[in-house]
């Protein structure tokens, strides 16, 4: 867990953006989506551009502004974009995505969002025909399947590639005549069509689409191909056996932009129909309803416009300071979250604080903003978690710790509660959660982190108790 883990959050592995149009400036709309897309990933960005023959590419490390400096010379009618956090693969230059390489049929670009669980049998097959790897990362796997396969055109060996290929994956491709959006069997992460005047976009989300003023027209659908070229738009599917999805629950609860919409369920509309949940099942009494800045801001007032609580910001986010590493004992770990947050003693002192967040992790960081209030006079601390404890580590794309350092994991509510050092705990009920996401049914979200129910294979290494990592 190299990215900025002081504040204690899971973090999506990362975003992607296609775009297919002949009149627009290509370069610049493809850094606009991933700019949108930043807070899906902060630790690399890149963008690759066709005109057909000729194939253009900027990347860099950081954040979207600071590593794509030049668009100039990105000009084409293709182009596809990758913002980025390591979870397969170590946070180094050769690992930026979009990828890029040629095959017979020419040149192929692609970025990945997700997480393969077969990657290393995949890998060891590949090397055992010859294959040379120049990354580390699961989504080469993919680039070096498409190549070698001996399917008569690119759809079919996108369909024979992803029969092989498991676990999670939202895919954009482009070729010199093409672009191609797929989303995997499990429909784990998300995937949207969006319309230009003269051509389509795809992107991880529709804040994406929007940013670029262009018009949503769906979501890919899971276990969807779908190509883009001249003739305009068409899919197909990676089989005839149609799976049940299971959308990442975390989409709703913490990763997705406020504004975007997925599978037909708006984010920010769920995340405050959560905290409307959380009141209606905890009933507390308090002064204030408070959130830990910015992931429980929506479900705070959701919680305060159900119960009649004033909603009020205690908490002051430093968003400029720069990313910090884990750091190695509580002393530092507290300087840090320290220089990150601080808070209002005229908002807190001698108040009965309902404290909302999305999610509890490890608990460093809870522990630690409960001691911030404590020593500006809050009274009494009610933790509200607007998600349900999470006890499983993800293998389809976040960066999960290891199932032991996940506080959930093993304790009580009650174990819990005294570590963090509040005098009440509590996690939104599984049917609370399941009523906050009206468009969406419990079956069609992917929930193992909750109750370890896996919607598809495991990594034969983690299954075998091996260590899971290519770095």
């Amino acid at each position: 867990m190299e990215n900025d883990s002081v504040l204690d959050k899971l973090h999506e592995e990362c975003g992607v953006f296609g775009i297919f149009d002949t009149t627009l400036s290509i370069g610049k709309c493809v850094y606009e989506g991933l700019i949108a897309l930043q807070h899906r990933g902060q630790e690399s960005a890149g963008i690759v551009v066709s005109s057909g023959d000729l194939v253009t590419v900027e990347k860099g490390m950081g954040l979207v502004e600071d590593a794509l400096a030049d668009l100039d010379h990105l000009r084409g009618h293709i182009g596809i974009g990758h913002v980025r956090y390591a979870t397969t693969g170590a946070s180094e230059v050769q690992n930026i995505q979009p990828l890029l390489g040629s095959y017979k049929c020419g040149n192929i670009g692609l970025a990945h969002n997700g997480n393969l669980t077969n990657t290393l049998d995949l890998r060891k097959d590949l090397e055992g025909q010859g294959a040379v790897f120049e990354t580390t990362t699961d989504s080469e796997i993919i680039l070096h399947m498409l190549g070698r396969s001996k399917e008569k055109n690119l759809e079919e060996r996108i369909k024979k590639t992803c029969r092989c290929i498991e676990g999670a994956y939202s895919l954009v491709i482009f070729t010199g005549e093409m672009l191609i959006g797929v989303r995997d069997p499990q429909g784990y992460r998300p995937l949207c069509i969006g319309k230009t005047k003269h051509g389509y976009i795809l992107a991880s989300e529709s804040c994406a689409i929007d940013a670029v003023h262009g018009t949503f027209l769906r979501d890919v659908k899971a276990g969807e191909i779908v190509i883009i070229d001249e003739q305009g738009i068409h899919s197909s599917y990676i089989s005839e056996t149609v799976n049940n999805q299971h959308t990442c629950v975390f989409e709703y609860i913490y990763f997705a932009r406020p504004d975007s919409v997925i599978d037909g369920q708006g984010v920010y509309e769920s995340r405050f129909e959560m905290g409307r949940q959380l009141a209606r099942e905890t009933q507390y009494e308090a002064d204030i309803v408070m959130p830990i800045p910015s992931s429980g801001t929506a479900a705070a007032l959701g919680y305060a416009q159900e119960s009649g609580i004033p909603y009020m910001e205690g908490l002051v986010r430093h968003h400029k300071v720069e990313r910090t590493f884990i750091k190695p004992n509580q002393e530092a770990r507290e300087l840090a979250v320290r220089q990150k947050m601080d808070v209002l003693p005229h908002i807190v002192q001698d108040k009965r604080i309902i404290l909302v967040d999305d999610s509890i992790v490890r608990g460093t960081t809870s522990k630690i903003i409960v001691d911030i209030l404590r020593q500006g006079g809050a009274k009494k601390i009610y933790l509200c978690i607007s998600s349900e404890p999470i006890q499983f580590p993800c293998y389809y794309g976040i960066d999960t710790s290891v199932q032991s350092e996940l506080i959930a994991y093993g304790r009580s509510l009650e174990e819990i509660r005294t570590y963090i050092g509040v005098d009440r705990l509590y996690y939104i009920s599984h049917d609370g959660l399941a009523a906050s996401m009206k468009a969406v049914h419990p079956s069609q979200l992917c929930l193992a982190c909750f109750n370890g129910h896996y919607t598809s294979n495991l990594p034969k290494e983690v299954e075998s108790g091996d260590t899971y990592d290519l770095q």
